[in-house]
Formats: C-alpha cells, sequence, structure tokens
C-alpha cells in the first residue's frame, strides 16, 4: 500500500534580531553579540517541546543544521537528535542533513547515526546533504568538488555500517582512514534509511542508483518535474522497475490557519525565513562552489532561489511557486494535492510548520489542523497512487512556472 508520510520541520531560527540594514549579512559574520544566550535557551526548548508534540500528534520529525546563522541555532544536529531520540516515543527522526563535504571525518558521523539509531530504537533516518556556499568559511574548507567528497564519505559510512567482522581500512581520494570498526552498530539492518537533497535532474543519477530517498526543498513548479522525472527515469533504468512512492520528498512551507484570516497572518509570520535571509554576495560565490555560469551571475549581482527563478520575499508569489502552503485545512488539501498530482506524486511532505516569531501557540494550532484535516485525506491520495495512471494524468498537465491565482482558492492572495 502507497504511504504518504508527513515530517514537521522548523530550523530553529533565532528571530530577535537588530535591523537588517544595520548588518551586511545574516550568516558568517553577524556578531554573536546580538545573540542572548537566555532568549536562546527559551527558544531551544520550545523547539523541543514543539517537536515533541508533533510525535504525540503522529508526525515524523525532521531537524537540520546550519552554522554561524541566525537563521538555524543548530550548528550539532546529531545532538539535538540524540535528545529527542530519548524525549520522543513513535516518530521517526530525519536529520536532512549531515553536510558531509564539510566533515573531515565521516567515521564520525557514522558513529553518530549509529548512536542515535540504538537510542531510538531504530527510528533514524539519515539525510547527507552537499552544504550551502555560505558555510565553506565556517567550515575551513576548500569548497571544490563538494559532490565528490559527499560520495565519497556515504562510501565510507555505508561500509562503516554494514561492516560487522572487525577493522577495515578505507582509502580514497579525500579521505583516509585506518581500523575503522565502529561501535555501537546500528540498530537498523543493514543501516538506517539514507536520504539525499537533489536540486537538478543530473544530481539524481546516484541517488536513484542507490535506492536512496531523493529530497528536493521549494523548488516549486518550475522545478520539481524535471528532477523527480530523472530520479524515476534512472531508477527505472537501473533497477527494471518504477521508483516507489516513498522514494521522492518535497519540502514547503505550510500554515493552515481556522479562517483565511489566521491562516494570512500566520503565513505572513513564516515569511521570515524567505525575508531574513540577507547574505552577502561573497558569502554566496566560493570559489569553485558553484559552475562557472551560476558563479558568473553572482558576481553580476543576480539574486535567484533554489528553483532559479528571481529570489522574492512575497507571500503571494511564493503561493504561486509552489513554495508556500497556505489556508484553511480545505484550501492547504487543494493546494497540495494540485501539486502532488502535477509533480507526479510524492511519498514524504516535508512540513517547514515554524519560523520567524511564530508563537508555539500559533505553531501548533496549524500542527494540529493539518494533522486532523489536511493529513488524512493526503494519506487517501497516496493511497490511489499508480505509476503508470498519474504519469498519464501528470503528462496531460502542461509544464508550468506557477499556479495561477484563482487555483489557489485563497481571497488574501490578489
Amino acid at each position: 500500500m502507497n504511504k504518504l508520510k508527513t515530517w514537521f520541520f522548523t530550523e530553529d531560527c533565532y528571530p530577535d534580531l537588530p535591523d537588517q540594514k544595520t548588518y551586511d549579512s545574516i550568516r558568517v559574520d553577524l556578531p554573536n553579540m546580538h545573540c542572548d544566550p537566555e532568549t536562546a535557551s527559551r527558544l531551544y526548548n520550545q523547539y523541543l517541546d514543539i517537536w515533541c508534540a508533533a510525535d504525540e500528534m503522529g508526525l515524523e520529525i525532521m531537524l537540520n543544521e546550519h552554522h554561524q546563522t541566525a537563521t538555524c541555532m543548530v550548528p550539532a544536529a546529531p545532538i539535538m537528535m540524540g535528545i529527542l531520540a530519548r524525549q520522543t516515543k513513535d516518530a521517526r527522526l530525519l536529520i536532512l542533513g549531515n553536510p558531509l563535504p564539510n566533515r573531515n571525518q565521516p567515521v564520525r558521523v557514522a558513529e553518530e547515526m549509529a548512536l542515535v539509531d540504538v537510542i531510538s530504537k531504530g527510528r533514524a533516518e539519515v539525510g547527507f546533504v552537499r552544504s550551502v556556499p555560505y558555510e565553506a568559511a565556517a567550515a575551513n574548507i576548500l569548497p571544490y568538488r563538494g559532490s565528490d567528497r559527499l560520495w565519497e564519505a556515504h562510501d565510507l559510512i555505508l561500509k562503516a555500517w554494514t561492516t560487522h567482522d572487525g577493522p577495515f581500512n578505507f582509502e580514497g581520494e579525500w579521505y583516509h582512514h585506518r581500523q575503522v570498526n565502529i561501535w555501537p552498530r546500528p540498530y537498523q539492518q543493514p543501516h538506517p534509511p539514507v536520504w539525499i537533497t537533489t536540486g537538478s535532474a543530473g544530481s539524481t543519477l546516484p541517488v536513484a542508483q542507490h535506492k536512496h530517498v531523493a529530497a528536493v526543498f521549494l523548488a516549486g513548479y518550475s522545478k520539481v518535474r524535471p528532477v523527480f522525472d530523472a530520479y524515476r527515469e534512472n531508477y527505472l533504468k537501473l533497477h527494471g522497475k518504477h521508483a516507489p512512492l516513498d522514494r521522492l520528498a518535497y519540502c514547503g512551507l505550510i500554515y493552515v490557519g481556522d479562517d483565511e484570516k489566521a491562516a494570512e497572518q500566520g503565513a505572513n509570520k513564516m515569511m521570515w525565513y524567505m525575508k531574513a535571509n540577507k547574505v552577502a554576495n561573497h558569502w554566496k560565490n566560493p570559489p569553485g562552489y558553484h559552475a562557472p555560469a551560476v558563479s558568473a551571475n553572482v558576481l553580476r549581482g543576480a539574486h535567484v532561489s533554489g528553483s532559479g527563478a528571481a529570489y522574492s520575499t512575497d507571500l503571494n508569489e511564493h503561493m504561486r511557486r509552489g513554495n508556500v502552503f497556505a489556508g484553511t485545512p480545505d484550501q492547504v488539501f487543494e493546494q497540495i494535492k494540485a501539486f502532488w498530482e502535477y509533480s507526479g506524486g510524492f511519498g514524504h511532505m516535508l512540513m517547514m510548520g515554524q519560523a520567524g516569531h511564530m508563537t508555539e501557540q500559533e505553531t501548533l494550532r496549524s500542527m494540529k489542523l493539518y494533522n486532523d484535516e489536511v493529513y488524512p485525506r493526503l494519506k487517501e491520495l497516496a493511497q490511489t497512487w499508480d505509476p503508470e495512471e498519474i504519469m498519464e494524468k501528470r503528462a496531460s498537465m502542461p509544464d508550468r512556472d506557477h499556479a495561477e491565482i484563482n487555483e489557489l482558492s485563497v481571497d488574501f492572495v490578489r
């Protein structure tokens, strides 16, 4: 039976910042004098409480890691994941992810994830990411050939997880290790499920080869099809069968309100995530990170989103693009359903449900409305998925960059 899982996600931001005009970048070099430890402690505990509430509701849990930024106060996601492994009971725990090219010790990542898997009794799901360009300086690494380093570290980690007959040595281009023999080994055998973030059609081949979950962040209508289609095509060629629904994941911002007014207010608060991400151009474009054409655009001053579209901080525009789903329960279901069908279907909805100055009460209310009135219908929708039928239906929908305003069915979008 096809299933759709929803993973609740917050980046654990620190929103109490001075006016943006007083600093050049929220990432890398914003002085930490702006981070009050008491405020940070309150926020950390609030975010942990929200994740525990997600577990009680029956949602899965996702967290990620960033460095030297107020947008995400989790520089050590395995620590946060370990706390949740002990405090939660049922939720799957996804870290998306471990920025492997920034880690000098992949074996340490293998150990940390195995430890969390054992503490949680097999609830860990492990994501690997290339990392964002701004964090090359924070990690003290050369941002060159990050994808190559990611996959070599990936191979070392999987070998560490699955080798049980004593130490082995590893000689790669980037990593050299002696006497690898991790304790403990993972609870799940042969190893926890692996996720990889993908941002282009070309990056899906090794993900499909390993049958890992391919996750796409805020790609919107304009980019989700090329990435998902490439994964499906590669999977079919490599394995002789259609990729299961649970091999694809999409992350969007979601806010569900009791009425349109509440939904608009909550969604606009969540847009802090877009509006606060002020980054100086020199941090966006470290030498060797981007392909030459992308690097040239950044040097020219272009500010583009992950989907390749012009960057925007407008709620209406992001709803049309398929990056934000907001409204009443009926409206949010219809918005996600339209996007799901257009994409050809996916088995994981990564729900970024908190950002900026959203209160714990606002966050929990949106989560409850989603869990009670949207999620059950999405599960039913997923059960109807048939790879042949959905692709035939999807083929009848022309490619497009955004939804029409009237398709969103909300009055606050003009």
